[in-house]
């Protein structure tokens, strides 16, 4: 039998050792997956010995299959090992067009719709973590002078506003992230259930509006339906970006910040004028790009402000606001596109929200 009729033989076994084993047993599934043209999707669950044995039975069907050509593109991608709790068979070679690629992944087998309740429950020690750290740095609101809760118009991004803007931003952001962090994590746990960006969008936004309800005892503060109104885009954003097919791979949402003296201030107003928020269009998640130096290039639009501290309007200067375009480093698909170690994963997946300073060049289109 030439090589051709052999690598068919072990694909028509994994497919046939599919229909063997209950839907109980799939799980930690294998594929070959990849987003270039002529790639396939094979998902092979744990079997046994015997069932691997059964599958490679002589069977009349596949008689002649030795005659079909030897394609010249074809070369070993890598290989597969079948197992179960009881006995691990393998590893199988498999073969496939030269640009193919092999990603394992560690999610697991995609579950049927739940409820908003089971999928609270799925992440409820990374809902409490998050919850945690919003009620960690607004607690202390309630020891500091608090009022009667109050409703307080901050407007949106004209120049007479407080931050120009940014903090408006700032809020969509927070709410983004959030999102898109607890989807992360349905989707790790539920293998991707339907449904899920939805449920991760519904309780940041229940965060956020947990957050907005301690601004509105603060003094100086009150509930702002401006800050409400931008932590919903945000949330929005997030469904559209896990909803859509292939559009994590082309856009995010990112913040950049430009180091001053202390490289970031906390306190007062200046860590707003340090923020940039851009949308990024990466040439790297158009098929047209991928195999091009271009893959490396991103298209920014975005906004930020100047000149909008105190001492700033004290001296008279006209605070300013900045709509900016410009190209920016794809530092993910440059260093950490092939990760394979959970930290290079991880340090990637930041890069899809954070975006270093001086790896990108900016041209202001506004004032």
């Amino acid at each position: 039998m030439c090589k051709t009729a052999r690598v068919v033989t072990y694909l028509f076994a994994g497919l046939l050792a599919l229909s063997a084993v209950p839907a109980a047993s799939q799980s930690n599934p294998v594929s070959i997956d990849t987003s270039t043209r002529n790639s396939v999707l094979i998902e092979v669950p744990p079997i046994s010995i015997a069932q691997l044995d059964a599958a490679l039975a002589p069977d009349p069907s596949l008689s002649g299959i030795a005659d079909v050509p030897l394609v010249a593109d074809i070369r070993p991608i890598g290989s597969l090992t079948f197992a179960n709790s009881a006995s691990v068979v393998g590893p199988v070679t498999l073969y496939g067009p030269e640009n193919t690629e092999i990603a394992e992944p560690d999610a697991k087998p995609m579950r049927p719709y739940a409820s908003f309740g089971e999928d609270v429950a799925t992440i409820k020690w990374e809902l409490a973590a998050v919850a945690a750290y919003y009620a960690a740095i607004n607690v202390p609101k309630l020891f500091d002078d608090p009022q009667w809760p109050s409703f307080q118009s901050e407007g949106w991004f004209g120049v007479n506003t407080n931050n120009v803007g940014v903090d408006k931003l700032a809020h969509t952001y927070s709410t983004y992230v959030v999102s898109e962090i607890l989807y992360a994590r349905l989707k790790h746990k539920t293998g991707g259930a339907p449904g899920i960006q939805y449920t991760a969008a519904a309780l940041a936004s229940g965060i956020m509006a947990g957050t907005e309800l301690f601004d509105a005892i603060e003094p100086t503060s009150g509930w702002s339906w401006e800050d409400f109104a931008m932590n919903t885009a945000g949330a929005g954003l997030s469904i559209l970006r896990n909803s859509v097919p292939g559009l994590d791979q082309k856009l995010d949402f990112r913040l950049m910040i430009r180091p001053n003296d202390d490289i970031y201030t906390t306190s007062g107003k200046e860590h707003f004028q340090q923020q940039r928020y851009f949308f990024a269009l990466k040439l790297a998640g158009f098929e047209a790009f991928k195999r091009s130096p271009f893959r490396f290039v991103e298209l920014h639009a975005g906004y930020h402000g100047d000149d909008f501290l105190l001492e700033d309007r004290a001296a008279g200067i006209r605070p300013k606001r900045h709509i900016f375009v410009g190209l920016g480093l794809n530092l993910r698909e440059l260093f950490f596109r092939d990760a394979k170690r959970p930290v290079g994963r991880a340090v990637g997946e930041v890069l899809d929200y954070f975006q270093l300073p001086y790896t990108a060049a900016h041209v202001h289109i506004t004032e």
